[in-house]
């Protein structure tokens, strides 16, 4: 009986305490704009990049046509690729789909938005990715600190996370 509750004790101690879900409410007209990318664990496509910056741009079909702009590690040319991003079908919840190559499209979750649209937390169902952008170059510490906190109770392995050298 003590080995059970032993195993169950572990399992549990490392299982997240708080859901991975999307956000409830994204009004698209103030996600508009540009985030930097202050905070990553990196997709394929993000790997050895620095200084990401994103400009979401909502067009009249209602969906965002998206330019990143970045640099690679020792290299100081700026280099950049479009995207496009797709609010769900129904509703304004932070369950958007990403669009690098047609026609195939990932799930770009909205995990935690600030009430003032300074900051947002990016991540994936399956914890494959996190981003955590914000409006400005710079994060106070605290404010960090207590969002990663945030996405390691949520499952995601933020031991991984880069800094993009702001």
């Amino acid at each position: 009986m003590k080995i059970l509750f032993a195993v169950l004790l572990i399992a549990f101690s490392n299982s997240p305490i708080e859901k991975n879900v999307p956000v409830a409410k994204v009004d698209m007209k103030k996600y508009a704009g540009t985030w930097y990318s202050l905070y990553s664990i990196p997709t394929m496509f993000d790997k050895e990049s620095r200084e990401t910056t994103t400009k979401y741009t909502l067009n009249k079909d209602g969906y965002f046509n998206v330019l990143t702009s970045y640099k690679k590690s020792n290299d100081e040319a700026t280099y950049s690729r479009t995207s496009k991003m797709f609010p769900p079908e129904e509703g304004s919840n932070g369950e958007l789909k990403a669009q690098f190559i047609w026609p195939i499209k990932v799930d770009y979750w909205i995990i935690e938005l600030a009430d003032d649209y300074s900051y947002v937390v990016v991540g994936h169902p399956e914890h494959k990715f996190l981003f955590i952008m914000s409006r400005i170059k710079k994060m106070p510490k605290k404010t960090y600190d207590e969002i990663v906190a945030r996405c390691k109770a949520k499952g995601y392995n933020v031991t991984k996370l880069t800094s993009q050298q702001h």
